[in-house]
């Protein structure tokens, strides 16, 4: 690196200045006191960069960048002299504004650089009276600590997920947090996750987004952006989630949030939104895309308008080229600088489909990141269905090494512990991993679920018929109207001890399914302990006790946080039911390694609906090293009478014993006496056989 007294200054509104580097994108600082900016733009005319002091409303300094200070289709500068711990900075692009042919240059209005790494303007969470103090860019100083930490790289079959708002986990005044809302907070509780058994988190959008982005309002109140899902930077952390406070902490304690859970055995795993932006449709704000270069990061028709595939407003160009390398360069930065260990895709059939939005057979984006370099070791999750009715669960179009979210399978059981027999035959597919629809990968490519931030939590699930969005400001008609719920005879909250005995038994009986299917199960943030949100399917605008989660029921259900434990334990302890792949036949115990039952031993009708059924894994030694053999039953009973069921004839030497059961808790690790167990109506139970 040049001394700056060897260098081809320049000065610029009173700036010390030269030519810069194109790489890194961003702001950069070097080693001799400069600050490198590099930004892309295919078709403005000029570049402006503006330097501001740390809180200050107007800029110190304007630089026009000169015509030679562009390579190609970028500009790029350092300056000297400033101060990078108390420095904002924009940009302003000179070019045409002819919104019909997709130009929308505005040098009125101050930009924020797409590879920025810093955000302030929204450094506290929902603070009104910093409302319309403009977001500007701030330079990183990538100096964290991390002691030899890494991505954990837990193979996939081997992750208990657990998804979960960062704010929303601890915000409720019962959280024990002290950092209430916070990365901080998240890092209190650790020692519950470690309690509960899971070993991943999967955080909603962490990328800077503005949660005060909504006009609208209910009963006289301001509704939020709460969720995230309207991404203004995408290498940028949320600074509203740091305890630390302004001056660019958010960095570093996102970052020691990782390092903390992977001491502790738990990766993270980021919902990420690159198939729309905050900018919204024509009406939107202008914050840096559409200023810098429109036509080449959004979706457009032949007039310029936004093309919506996303639901949002405007759809990312995936597969531009540019903005494919955007999108990499973003993920490789998490993984490099965040060392987070995977990604979950929101709306992923968009970064599937081409320049004029039709789907692609073998997308360049999808292939590119199953095979790059930097993630290739990193965890990528797809939604594999967008707002413009593209489904393609199943179809993914991308090697095996991306997983899925599997609507099919919450549907399944959905519909299945409210005794819709139709389903019985589907869900012995889906808990054998779904093989009728991955049938051309693996077991682990199937991320199976219940419940999840969109839609009800658990307890709501078997708690509302119907949706209750009147909060949200639409009249209730947001959310989705098909939930496959059942209130079990009373909608919403009641002091029915019976309706609540069900109630109870409902939650565990779904979790139950979850954890003993083949395929990588995903739990919501709160369904341990019958967190509710009082019948809202889409609290995305809701940062109140309705969307947070509400500490105080882990004492008004000890009973459902045992049985979640319980399970969560069994499923790590028994790799059986952990498999990659699809294997049914007989293993060394001499019976089939996974096998269904009906009312009588091995007598069950797989292709006729059905209520009540049962499933058992055979584990052996020889095959699973686990030091001894082993059964696993569970019998369900979807079904509003009492069953009897006919357990299957274990090994000579070996007992039946009952590991949970959702009606009774008070007859777990009772040895069950005689050949058959008693079901009472909708319920499970699990045996363990050794």
């Amino acid at each position: 690196m040049k001394r700056i007294d060897e260098l081809d200054l320049i000065t610029i509104d009173g700036v010390p200045c030269c030519h810069g580097h194109v790489l890194p994108f961003g702001a950069s600082l070097l080693t001799n006191g400069g600050i490198n900016f590099s930004v892309n733009t295919a078709d403005a005319e000029g570049c402006e960069l503006q330097l501001y002091h740390h809180g200050q409303a107007k800029p110190y300094a304007n630089i026009m960048l000169p015509e030679s200070y562009r390579t190609g289709n970028n500009y790029s500068i350092i300056v000297y002299g400033q101060d990078p711990e108390e420095l904002e900075y924009t940009y302003r692009f000179f070019g045409r504004m002819e919104p019909e042919k997709g130009y929308r240059f505005d040098p009125k209005i101050p930009l924020l650089d797409p590879y920025a790494k810093l955000i302030s303007g929204r450094d506290k969470w929902g603070d009104r009276k910093r409302k319309n103090r403009p977001m500007r860019c701030r330079v990183l100083m990538e100096d964290f600590p991390w002691q030899g930490d890494r991505p954990l790289e837990t193979p996939f079959e081997d992750l208990i997920i657990y998804e979960m708002h960062v704010r929303g986990l601890t915000n409720d005044p019962s959280s024990p947090a002290k950092h209430k809302g916070t990365f901080s907070g998240i890092v209190e509780m650790i020692p519950y996750f470690k309690e509960l058994g899971i070993n991943c988190i999967e955080l909603l959008p962490v990328f800077e987004f503005d949660e005060l982005q909504n006009p609208r309002t209910y009963d006289g109140k301001p509704l939020c952006n709460y969720w995230g899902y309207s991404t203004i930077s995408f290498f940028a952390p949320k600074s509203g989630y740091a305890a630390s406070g302004p001056m660019g902490m958010a960095a570093d304690e996102m970052k020691n949030m990782v390092k903390q859970l992977h001491r502790n055995g738990i990766e993270v795993i980021l919902d990420v939104v690159f198939n729309h932006t905050a900018e919204e449709g024509s009406g939107g704000p202008t914050l840096n895309y559409r200023g810098i270069d429109n036509r080449t990061y959004y979706h457009l028709d032949s007039k310029g308008n936004y093309i919506d595939y996303s639901g949002c407003g405007n759809t990312v160009n995936c597969n531009n080229a540019v903005v494919r390398q955007h999108i990499i360069d973003s993920l490789r930065y998490w993984v490099s600088e965040y060392h987070v260990d995977g990604f979950r895709f929101d709306e992923a059939p968009i970064l599937s489909r081409d320049s004029n939005g039709n789907p692609m057979q073998n997308p360049p984006l999808l292939e590119s990141l199953a095979h790059d370099s930097i993630i290739a070791t990193s965890k990528l999750i797809a939604e594999a269905w967008d707002a413009a009715g593209l489904y393609q669960q199943g179809t993914f179009p991308a090697p095996e090494k991306w997983a899925e979210w599997n609507g099919r399978f919450r549907d399944c059981v959905r519909h299945f512990i409210k005794s819709d027999d139709f389903a019985g035959p589907e869900l012995i597919k889906r808990i054998q991993g779904s093989p009728d629809i991955y049938s051309d990968k693996t077991a682990h490519s199937t991320l199976n679920f219940v419940t999840c931030h969109d839609g009800f939590t658990l307890n709501d699930l078997v708690s509302y018929n119907e949706k209750h969005n009147e909060a949200n400001g639409e009249c209730n008609r947001d959310g989705a109207n098909e939930n496959a719920s059942w209130n079990c005879g009373t909608e919403g909250e009641t002091e029915d001890p019976e309706t609540e005995a069900l109630r109870n038994r409902q939650v565990k009986n779904a979790f139950t399914l979850l954890m003993l299917s083949r395929g990588t199960p995903m739990m919501l943030a709160g369904d341990e302990i019958r967190n509710s949100q009082r019948g809202n399917n889409n609290a995305y605008c809701q940062d109140s006790p309705l969307s947070w989660v509400n500490w105080g029921n882990k004492e008004r259900y000890p009973d459902v946080f045992a049985h979640f434990k319980k399970l969560i334990h069994l499923r790590r302890e028994h790799p059986v039911m952990r498999r990659r792949d699809y294997f049914t036949g007989h293993n060394a115990s001499g019976y089939p390694e996974l096998s269904f039952h009906g009312e009588k031993a091995w007598q069950l009708n797989m292709w006729e609906p059905f209520r009540t059924f049962g499933f058992m894994y055979a584990e052996p030694d020889a095959d699973f090293h686990t030091g001894k053999d082993c059964f696993i039953y569970c019998g369900v009973n979807a079904y509003w009478e009492e069953k009897q069921m006919e357990l299957p004839i274990l090994p000579e030497g070996m007992k039946w014993r009952i590991y949970t059961d959702s009606a009774n808790p008070e007859n777990e690790d009772r040895e069950v006496e005689g050949n058959s167990i008693r079901m009472i109506p909708r319920s499970s139970i699990v045996l363990i056989g050794g």
